[in-house]
């Protein structure tokens, strides 16, 4: 009779914790539920835990790790927190962004308790509770941007959620560490295109590359054309300026042989027999003269007297005697000033 009675009653309680909803029965609490430690006078709590004690039902205080002392029957861990940063998934949902593109997004929670009074208190389930605004805080941030927004920010859309929850989990005592969106899942259409534009944009820098590169290859020819060109004009330059400094050069030469030269002739002519010497030289160059007639030209000028070289010479030594006659003395020659040079008698 009593095992029947036993056997009827685990049925009856079998069906009624089935015939809970599962809302109020958590992963959490299960864990919480299976973990609560048994009040056994002398208890021992562990690093990075928190136990609250209830006495009579209210709250009595929370142990802190290692040894601490219950009285039996009035006190009882109501609550066990840990301490520790704890990592929860966030489920794959659907939210749709501000220019209307459906999104499937996933992502991973990291908090930690800070305040296991509040954690026990504030709130039935901390990390249901925190998972739900997880989720309804990122469809929200998700709905102000744009699709193209929300691949390239993706760690301002991190922090914004991370800001939204720690302001409504202060009461909680729970702070969220960080959230990172794990996977984003665009409608297949959306991708296509996506790529699509993609491939546009690479030829579009493709061609604008190609472009600038052929610019710069122009302006690089143009630019070397320039530099020869100025460089060859320097060059010719320098060569025109060497050209003249050399020809400035020989006809100072020139015009100092030659002065030498009349000055020598000057001094020969002063000497005794100088008068028969330029006769004689004058008798030479006439010779010479007539030995190149029409080798250069078919016009020539005679004088009429031109096989009468005696007569010729005379004429040239009459000449300079009169010029010799006219020129100062060889006295006033040897003065501080510059002798004045006649020219070379022909």
């Amino acid at each position: 009779m009593l095992g029947t009675l036993c056997r009827t009653g685990g049925a009856v309680f079998k069906n009624s914790q089935q015939s809970l909803p599962r809302l109020w029965v958590t992963l959490s609490q299960q864990r919480c539920a299976s973990r609560l430690p048994m009040n056994t006078v002398v208890l021992f709590v562990p690093q990075q835990e928190a136990w609250v004690v209830q006495r009579m039902g209210r709250f009595h205080r929370v142990l802190e790790p290692g040894l601490n002392f219950l009285i039996p029957i009035l006190d009882k861990v109501r609550y066990v927190q840990i301490l520790k940063e704890i990592v929860i998934d966030i489920p794959e949902q659907s939210a749709v962004s501000l220019d209307n593109v459906t999104l499937q997004i996933d992502g991973v929670l990291y908090l930690r308790i800070l305040d296991p009074l509040k954690a026990s208190y504030g709130v039935e389930d901390p990390e249901y509770a925190v998972t739900q605004l997880a989720q309804t805080t990122m469809r929200s941030e998700l709905g102000k941007l744009t699709l193209d927004k929300v691949f390239r920010e993706r760690e301002s859309l991190n922090s914004n959620i991370v800001r939204s929850i720690n302001q409504a989990s202060d009461d909680w005592g729970i702070r969220c560490l960080r959230y990172e969106i794990k996977d984003i899942q665009v409608p297949p259409r959306i991708k296509d295109s996506m790529q699509m534009q993609v491939e546009a944009e690479r030829k579009k820098r493709a061609t604008v590359l190609e472009s600038e590169g052929m610019r710069e290859s122009g302006i690089n020819v143009a630019e070397g054309r320039k530099q020869a060109q100025i460089l060859a004009s320097e060059g010719e330059k320098a060569e025109q300026i060497n050209k003249a400094a050399g020809e400035a050069q020989a006809v100072l030469a020139k015009a100092e042989a030659k002065s030498k030269a009349i000055r020598l002739l000057s001094d020969a002519l002063a000497e005794q027999n100088g008068n028969a010497a330029a006769s004689l030289s004058v008798a030479e160059q006439y010779v010479a003269a007539f030995s190149n007639l029409a080798k250069k030209s078919n016009t020539l000028l005679l004088p009429s007297n031109a096989g009468n070289i005696s007569g010729m010479v005379t004429q040239a030594m009459t000449i300079y005697s009169k010029l010799a006659k006219q020129s100062p003395p060889a006295e006033s020659m040897k003065t501080d000033e510059p002798p004045v040079q006649s020219p070379p008698a022909q």
